[in-house]
């Protein structure tokens, strides 16, 4: 692929929406034209979400789902309490896409991947966590609660939640892989929660779930962890297979897309 020389700090745009393309991707594309054309050299802080937020007209959700596919192609680095900067371009590592990323098989299929991923990364973080990890662990889990008190899906903030356990590992490769698939986490994530928002119990199972993955954490007992995070997702796929014909109902589009062919 080929791409026209920019000059050093150009304001990305999206001058040309692509119809049927993700935004997060468009987004994405321009912002690699811009590093591969020189608008950031390598080792220089790319400019805040809030300005490419304010410059490319999009939500920041979309830029922050367009930064990690950026770091998954290896062309920016986020340095914590510092920013995001721009990495040489170079051949970019795996990449792929999702055929139907709504589907309800393909939101199992990811569950399956993250209870892999999840109880690998849990488990490293209750042999691995500073005081400080934990803090951050309890804070992104109160933020979580937080969000469900005020009427929000916490869907962001579960996906932080998760993170805080994949920095508390101390494996850059975990949590770069873990950036890398949130832009499919994310979207299995909000279905979930839609989920088990409509039931209390699945509620309060989660809730449950979450905290025996903080505490086995907390308590420094590796095998705990493992298992309280792998049991979190297995169970995150059973109510996904247990949600009634009322969920489907009531999630639009969202539904629809989750809801098996009908067998003809």
């Amino acid at each position: 692929m080929e791409y026209s020389a920019a000059p050093v700090n150009t304001p990305p745009s999206l001058a040309t929406i692509k119809p049927g393309a993700k935004l997060a991707e468009q987004v994405a594309d321009v912002l690699e034209q811009q590093i591969r054309g020189g608008s950031w050299q390598a080792g220089e802080k790319l400019p805040s979400e809030a300005v490419l937020v304010q410059q490319l007209g999009v939500s920041r959700t979309v830029v922050r789902e367009a930064i990690s596919r950026l770091k998954s192609r290896g062309l920016v680095e986020a340095r914590q309490g510092s920013g995001v900067f721009a990495c040489a371009p170079g051949v970019a590592p795996l990449s792929f896409e999702m055929p139907a990323p709504g589907s309800r098989e393909t939101v199992l299929q990811i569950v399956e991947v993250r209870r892999a991923l999840e109880a690998e990364v849990a488990q490293l973080a209750a042999a691995r966590r500073s005081p400080a990890d934990v803090l951050a662990i309890r804070a992104a889990l109160a933020a979580i609660a937080q969000a469900v008190a005020e009427g929000r899906d916490g869907v962001e903030e579960d996906v932080r939640f998760h993170r805080a356990i994949a920095e508390a590992s101390h494996n850059p490769f975990l949590t770069s892989t873990l950036d890398y698939l949130s832009q499919f986490l994310r979207g299995a994530t909000r279905v979930t929660r839609a989920n088990e928002a409509r039931r209390g119990d699945f509620a309060r199972d989660v809730n449950e779930e979450h905290e025996a993955i903080v505490r086995a954490i907390e308590a420094g007992d590796p095998a705990a962890a493992r298992a309280a995070a792998a049991r979190h997702m297995q169970n995150a796929a059973r109510r996904i297979v247990q949600a009634d014909p009322a969920f489907w109902d009531e999630h639009g589009d969202l539904a629809r897309a989750l809801v098996p062919p009908a067998v003809t």
